[in-house]
């Protein structure tokens, strides 16, 4: 092989991480965003949780929404520790993909086959820390799915006492079925 085809051997095979590292990219950019959207939601939520305790008149209605309002707070707040646990470990399966590519032109300019399996090694780990982070992702979707079911419930309560009986029974099977299939 001659020198100019070696060398574009050489920056395809440092191009073909960019696949992954634009994936990476993706990921990062989605998790930053429903990060944003779970800070802000905790923002809202200690600001209504505030007003509440302002108020006087400690009704038992107004307690059950502070719990409420309590345990979604709980939820958001694990639910913002794995989304930043994910976007690190995105962030570093990014920084491997580069050094991935990197390595791929050193092992080319070295010339030495003993070192062609540093850049697999190391794109080995970027893989895996890309699947440590859609993992991550799984399980905060999962605690925002749980946090949804626990608020559907609280306004089924609360509903269910200011709406006549019978419109509540006409329309529990459509919510219990929701609550059996999430």
């Amino acid at each position: 092989m001659d020198s100019t085809s070696s060398a574009i051997a050489v920056l395809t095979a440092m191009i073909t991480p960019a696949v992954l590292i634009s994936a990476c990219g993706s990921m990062i950019l989605s998790t930053s965003g429903r990060l944003g959207r779970v800070v802000d939601r905790v923002r809202a939520l200690s600001d209504r949780l505030e007003e509440m305790t302002e108020r006087p008149g400690n009704t038992e209605v107004a307690r059950e929404r502070q719990a409420a309002i309590f345990l979604q707070l709980d939820k958001l707040t694990s639910r913002a520790r794995i989304l930043q646990r994910s976007m690190v470990t995105f962030y570093m399966a990014l920084g491997l993909f580069v050094a991935t590519s990197v390595a791929i032109g050193a092992v080319g300019i070295a010339g030495d086959p003993r070192y062609s399996v540093v850049p697999v090694v190391v794109g080995m780990l970027g893989a895996c820390f890309l699947f440590y982070g859609s993992m991550l992702l799984i399980f905060e979707a999962r605690l925002a799915l749980s946090t949804v079911h626990a608020e559907m419930d609280f306004i089924w309560r609360q509903t269910t006492r200011v709406t006549p009986s019978e419109v509540v029974e006409q329309h529990k099977p459509h919510f219990v079925h929701f609550r059996r299939h999430p």
